[in-house]
Parts: C-alpha cells; sequence; structure tokens
C-alpha cells in the first residue's frame, strides 16, 4: 500500500505543477502580447520576383541596370543585376531599397527634401541612405513591407520608373 500512495502522491504533485503552469501561461499571455509586435514583410520568392521584374524593364528601355529589394527593415532579399551593368549599381541599388524601406518614402522625395530644405541636408549623412532617385516602398495598403532600389540606368528618375514598372507587374500579389 505504500507504493500505491506514494505513486498517487507523485502523480497528484505532477498534476498540480502542470495545472500551475497552465494557470501561469495563460495569465502572462496578454501581458507577452502587449510587449511584441506582429509586422508583415515580403518574402524572398516574391522579392526575386520583383528584382527581376524591375531588371526586366529596364532592359527593355535600353537600361543595364541591378535591382535590389528589402524587406520592411532594409534587409536585402534579393539582388539582380544585368550582366553589362556597371559594377557600382549593386551597392547603389542596394542603398537605395534600404533608404525607401527605412524611410518608408520613395528616394525621389528624399532627394527632392534634401535639396529644398538645408535641415533635411543632414539626411544624406546617415550610414547607408543614399539620397537619389530611384528606391520606391512597397506597400500593402498603407503598410510598408519591402523596398525596391534600381541602379544605372541614366538618371534617378529613369531608375524609379523601372521600379514603378516592376510594382505594377508583381505588386498586384500583394493585395
Amino acid at each position: 500500500m505504500a507504493i500505491i500512495n506514494s505513486t498517487n502522491r507523485k502523480v497528484c504533485q505532477m498534476k498540480i505543477a502542470l495545472l500551475s503552469m497552465a494557470v501561469s501561461a495563460l495569465i502572462a499571455a496578454p501581458a507577452i502580447a502587449q510587449d511584441t509586435v506582429q509586422q508583415t514583410s515580403l518574402g524572398t520568392a516574391l522579392a526575386v520576383e520583383f528584382a527581376q521584374a524591375a531588371v526586366t524593364a529596364c532592359s527593355s528601355d535600353g537600361y543595364n541596370v541591378s535591382a535590389a529589394v528589402t524587406d520592411r527593415s532594409g534587409v536585402l532579399l534579393a539582388l539582380v543585376r544585368s550582366e553589362n551593368a556597371g559594377a557600382h549599381t549593386a551597392n547603389a541599388s542596394t542603398a537605395k531599397a534600404f533608404t525607401s524601406a527605412s524611410s518608408r518614402n520613395p528616394t525621389s522625395a528624399i532627394a527632392d527634401n534634401v535639396a529644398k530644405n538645408a535641415g533635411a541636408a543632414g539626411l544624406a549623412d546617415i550610414p547607408g541612405f543614399l539620397v537619389l532617385a530611384g528606391g520606391v516602398p512597397i506597400k500593402v495598403g498603407k503598410d510598408t513591407v519591402g523596398a525596391i532600389g534600381i541602379a544605372g540606368a541614366p538618371g534617378g528618375n529613369l531608375d524609379e520608373a523601372c521600379a514603378n514598372k516592376a510594382l505594377e507587374k508583381v505588386g498586384a500579389r500583394l493585395k
């Protein structure tokens, strides 16, 4: 009988411990939810499609470019470079995408702001920022989920046009 009572006591103690942990988890769950954030970000497979679509759009206009796509935080997900694009275009497109993602704005708007507002000139000094047209945020509704940066066309406005063509072609999948 002592063996059965001892076993029953251990089982009962284990059940109480498990029940206590479950209740603690239920009580703590709302507190954890208040301390965390869920955000939507672009996935890698779609980022590759955006980058390829941008390079194709620029190639059809006769421009050899690089296209970089980042997630919502500005972390590089995809980089596609035309065979004849300049070596500098890979870094420039990545910096434009980072700048657009982190600011949640087209880099052309940032460049205009810096040109017109002496107080905004310091934006060009932020590490990793490239204040030239050619970076465009990728949005779902009002939320930025990533960004695309293009470099290599003979003008930032042309880089941005290629980015917008890619957004028109692939962006419908985000809705």
